[in-house]
């Protein structure tokens, strides 16, 4: 795997990754920047909670279970010194689908978190991480508002 970091001016920087994708990666104005993308430790959070929803859909269909919608809210909590790494991270997994057995999807998520999800099991060495799982029996989940943006 690999990627490329480029940096644009100030506290912005576009990633190139090995798959052919690019980003913008900013940081807040405080910092210099100009909010113009997301700040490294967000993707990191993002990347672990795109992880495991991976998992856990990839898990779901094998076991031949009605996924429908799937959705991970993640929310972290840094250490307030150097380096602020994630001392606790939360992980909410609302899975919609006609006739989702919870036993299926709560093993789904205990194999992500134990055993598939790279990032999630290299970030349990600093943080600890919790899950909570909603399931909700229709074709899918409703709309919610979008994360607040980041001061």
């Amino acid at each position: 795997m690999k990627t490329r970091i480029k940096w644009v001016e100030g506290v912005s920087f576009v990633a190139e990754t090995g798959s052919g994708h690019a980003l913008v990666i900013d940081g807040a104005q405080e910092a210099g920047g100009r909010n113009a993308g997301p700040r490294p430790m967000e993707l990191v959070l993002a990347g672990a909670a795109s992880c495991s929803a991976f998992d856990v859909v990839w898990i779901l269909r094998k076991a031949r279970q009605p996924v429908a919608d799937c959705v991970v809210e993640a929310e972290a909590d840094r250490a307030q010194t150097e380096p602020k790494v994630f001392t606790r991270i939360r992980l909410r997994y609302r899975l919609a689908g006609r006739g989702l057995d919870p036993r299926q999807v709560e093993r789904a998520v205990r194999l992500s978190k134990e055993k598939y999800c790279s990032a999630t099991i290299m970030l349990a060495k600093s943080a600890e991480i919790t899950t909570e799982i909603e399931i909700v029996d229709a074709d899918r989940l409703e709309p919610e508002a979008p994360p607040p943006a980041a001061p």
